[in-house]
């Protein structure tokens, strides 16, 4: 048998290989909280720097670092929450009142009474300053 003959059967191989590890990564492991998108970090302004410390302290363990995601909540460093559709308004709830779990699989967000209004906006001067670095700018929100 030549390699033309055996390569349609290698192929398929690879592929289960593949599928196999990618299911098994899953299962297995990885860092917890490993990231759902990658961030650039830019030169951040006095504020967000201070927003930054308030984040990592209260936010990052479900939010990842700098806003990235992971396994307990969502990027915020994504289209999601560009600011046409989500205002900083929306932020202030969130860590108000909590927000119920709507466009990821996470599920609610609880209150975080933690979180003073200082911090909150601190940590939206943050987020903001990520999300323009990485290409996420007003979209005006239409249903």
């Amino acid at each position: 048998m030549n390699i033309k003959e055996k390569l349609p059967g290698l192929v398929v191989a690879g592929f289960m290989i593949l599928g196999v590890g990618i299911l098994a990564s899953k299962f297995i492991g990885g860092p917890e909280n490993s990231s759902l998108v990658s961030v650039k970090v830019p030169t951040l302004s006095a504020a967000a720097q201070k927003g930054k410390l308030a984040f990592d302290a209260n936010c990052a363990a479900c939010h990842g670092a700098n806003g990235s995601g992971g396994d307990k909540g969502p990027p915020l460093v994504h289209d999601i929450y560009n600011p046409g559709h989500h205002g900083d308004e929306s932020f202030i709830v969130a860590v108000r009142t909590g927000v119920r779990g709507h466009h990821w699989k996470f599920g609610n967000m609880p209150k975080q009474p933690q979180v003073g209004p200082e911090d909150a906006t601190a940590i939206i001067r943050y987020v903001r300053e990520l999300q323009l670095a990485n290409g996420i700018v007003f979209k005006a929100h239409r249903m």
